[in-house]
């Protein structure tokens, strides 16, 4: 798991939201070559409600099924970092990522 991840399931299991996090769901639903459609009608739910989810706040457990109906980890669905920084969603706070060591 890399740190950025890590980061964002604590920062997720501390506040109970995905709020502030820089998803990138609709550009990995086009690159996988499908359709909002086309995955609402995959996960057993109508657009309007998908399209609401990933445009709203959404819950770790529907990144999950999104993630798990479009073929793809969930990590993916996350924007990556630009550098080695990452800003804390809730504080502005610059987090330094780095590798670790084994």
């Amino acid at each position: 798991m890399s740190l950025q991840i890590a980061f964002i399931l604590i920062f997720v299991s501390k506040t109970k939201t995905l709020q502030n996090m820089n998803l990138r769901i609709k550009e990995v639903i086009k690159e996988k070559g499908t359709t909002i459609t086309e995955l609402a009608d995959k996960m057993g739910i109508n657009r309007v409600n998908l399209s609401n989810m990933i445009n709203g706040n959404p819950t770790v457990e529907t990144l999950n099924k999104i993630a798990d109906a479009i073929g793809c980890p969930v990590t993916e669905l996350f924007d990556r970092p630009k550098e080695d920084v990452i800003h804390c969603p809730v504080c502005g706070a610059k987090l330094e990522l780095k590798q670790k060591e084994e």
